[in-house]
C-alpha cells in the first residue's frame, strides 16, 4: 500500500520547481494533493500532470501573504479532498543583494512570503489537525517546513531571507513541542542550491 494512501496533502508553492516535484512525489505515494500557488495556471499544470499519471490532485489559487485567501483555499481543499493530513510549507521568494543595498519594502515582502505566509498556513490548518486528534485519537498529522541552508549557516546576499528561514526553524521547534501531545510532527528541510527555473 502506498505510504500516503488517501491522505490529503497541501503543498504551498506547488506550481514551482521544488513544490511541483514534492506534489508529484506525494501523488506517487498515494496522496490526494492540494496544489497551492498564487499562480493558478502553474498549480493547474502540476495538478493536470498528476491526474494524467493516474494520481489525484486539485489546484487552488492561494497567495499565502493574504490570510483571507489562505482560509478560503484551505476550506476549499478540505471540502474537495478531505481533512488535511500533511502540510508542506514550501512557498518562498528571495532577492539577492548585500543587506545594505536592500530596502525596507524588500524586507517587508521577504518577511511576508517567507515567514508570515507560513504562519498563516499553520494557523489555518493546525486547528483541524488538533480537533481530529482530540475527537478520534488520530495521530497521523505531519507538517514539513521548507527552510534553507541559509538558515543554518547564513548566506551572503540573503540576509533577510536567512533571517526568515532561521525564524521558521525556531518556530517549527516550538510547534513540535506544543503539538507532540496531539501526535502532530513538525519538521524542517533545509535545501541548498537547487536547479529550478
Amino acid at each position: 500500500m502506498p505510504q500516503f494512501n488517501n491522505q490529503t496533502v497541501i503543498v504551498t508553492g506547488g506550481g514551482g520547481g521544488i513544490g511541483g516535484a514534492t506534489c508529484r512525489r506525494f501523488a506517487a505515494a498515494g496522496a490526494k494533493v492540494a496544489v497551492f500557488d498564487r499562480d493558478l495556471g502553474a498549480a493547474q499544470k502540476v495538478a493536470d500532470a498528476i491526474k494524467a499519471s493516474g494520481g489525484r490532485a486539485a489546484a487552488f489559487q492561494c497567495d499565502i501573504t493574504d490570510r483571507a485567501q489562505v482560509d478560503a483555499a484551505v476550506k476549499a481543499a478540505t471540502e474537495q479532498l478531505g481533512p488535511i493530513d500533511v502540510l508542506v510549507n514550501n512557498a518562498g521568494w528571495d532577492v539577492f543583494k548585500p543587506f545594505t543595498k536592500t530596502t525596507p519594502d524588500e524586507w517587508a515582502k521577504l518577511i511576508a512570503i517567507n515567514l508570515t505566509g507560513a504562519l498563516h498556513m499553520h494557523h489555518a490548518v493546525l486547528p483541524g489537525m488538533v480537533a481530529r486528534s482530540k475527537e478520534d485519537g488520530w495521530r497521523g498529522a505531519r507538517i514539513v517546513n521548507i527552510a534553507s541552508d541559509a538558515a543554518r549557516v547564513g548566506s551572503s546576499g540573503e540576509a533577510v531571507y536567512a533571517a526568515c528561514k532561521g525564524g521558521l526553524v525556531a518556530f517549527s521547534k516550538t510547534l513540535a513541542r506544543e503539538h507532540s501531545r496531539h501526535g502532530i510532527t513538525v519538521n524542517v528541510v533545509c535545501p541548498g542550491p537547487t536547479d529550478t527555473a
